[in-house]
């Protein structure tokens, strides 16, 4: 991999939970690009992705420790921010990326969706993302550090399907706003990031061209997006050029939903 130019996060301590593919794997590297110094974690289902990450990131001469993450338990969210204090000894900014998607298929409607599909959507998509927040603020707030979520646009749109997923990410947005509203004063900055569509390089053969075709439609832009895309303003926010931005929810969607 190629460093990129900006050195803007030297030696800053982060930790990406959900980073073996797609946006948390292009924020790893980006972030590491910059000059960060990274914990990555996801499940350990993953934990062969995760060593190919870290093995890439050091082969560039960057710094990365894997781990094992489980967003459904608190004690393996407490184990990942701990991790980064072990490794670093502070921990400066947490991009919160993960989501089980292992259920989007039967988020059918609000007559139908079972509470299975309710409550393991919650559990991981809302719950764990509340877990990870507990266990970093404390340390985030030691050094004015920054929470950057991965939220999505499903928080704002309107969609025939998927009611609990689109549920679960407006309540992230709520959490985004309420640490910005508690904590903010003391150096804390939180902020999400709602993706539009973005194509997965380890899934774009599995893409039909009709649903390519359907969001570049749906957007203002010239072409769908990329897991760097959302990787760019991962970095942003979580460098001294994003110490004034809070509570925010930023759509990076190619024009999807203007506001």
């Amino acid at each position: 991999m190629a460093w990129h130019g900006c050195r803007r996060l030297h030696d800053k301590a982060i930790v990406v939970a959900g980073a073996s593919s797609g946006i948390g794997r292009a924020s790893a590297l980006r972030l590491a690009g910059e000059g960060a110094r990274l914990v990555v974690g996801s499940p350990a289902l993953e934990a062969d992705k995760i060593e190919t990450l870290v093995a890439e990131i050091q082969a560039a001469g960057g710094q990365a420790v894997g781990a094992s993450f489980d967003a459904t338990s608190d004690e393996s969210a407490k184990a990942l921010i701990e991790q980064a204090l072990t490794a670093y000894g502070r921990l400066d900014a947490v991009h919160a990326n993960f989501a089980d998607m292992g259920v989007v298929h039967s988020d059918t409607d609000a007559m139908t969706v079972t509470d299975e599909v309710i409550e393991r959507t919650l559990d991981v998509n809302f719950k764990g993302m509340l877990r990870i927040t507990r266990h970093a603020v404390p340390e985030l707030l030691k050094y004015e550090g920054a929470m950057i979520y991965t939220s999505s646009i499903g928080s704002l749109i309107g969609e025939p399907v998927r009611p609990v997923y689109g549920m679960s990410k407006a309540a992230l947005n709520a959490l985004v706003r309420h640490l910005a509203s508690r904590w903010g004063k003391e150096g804390l900055r939180a902020n999400a990031i709602l993706p539009g569509f973005v194509i997965n390089p380890e899934f774009a053969d599995f893409v039909p061209e009709e649903f390519r075709m359907e969001h570049l439609n749906a957007n203002r832009s010239p072409r769908n997006g990329a897991p760097e895309d959302i990787a760019a303003m991962v970095a942003m926010l979580a460098s001294s050029d994003g110490s004034w931005i809070n509570g925010q929810t930023i759509a990076v969607d190619g024009g999807q939903t203007i506001r």
